[in-house]
């Protein structure tokens, strides 16, 4: 673990971010207490349009007007 105060990190940020990205641990202290630790993100992965299609289905009834009672319970005011 690797350890440096907040000025040494506004000073040195893109080197800690690369030794992050590394796989170092680095971690941010006010004085001597440690108070975070700067870790990679993991990336998302990207969406596919259409990689659900054939596992989901839509019932005859969808497209159909709600019952009163259902409308009733909506806020559209």
């Amino acid at each position: 673990m690797t350890q440096f105060s907040v000025h040494d990190a506004k000073t040195n940020l893109s080197r800690l971010i690369a030794e992050a990205l590394a796989g170092g641990d680095v971690v941010i202290a006010r004085g001597s207490v440690p108070v975070v630790r700067l870790v990679p993100i993991e990336p998302q992965g990207r969406r596919a349009f259409g990689s659900l299609k054939g596992r989901i289905s839509m019932d005859e009834r969808f497209n159909e007007p709600l019952p009163q009672d259902e409308i009733e319970g909506w806020d559209l005011a």
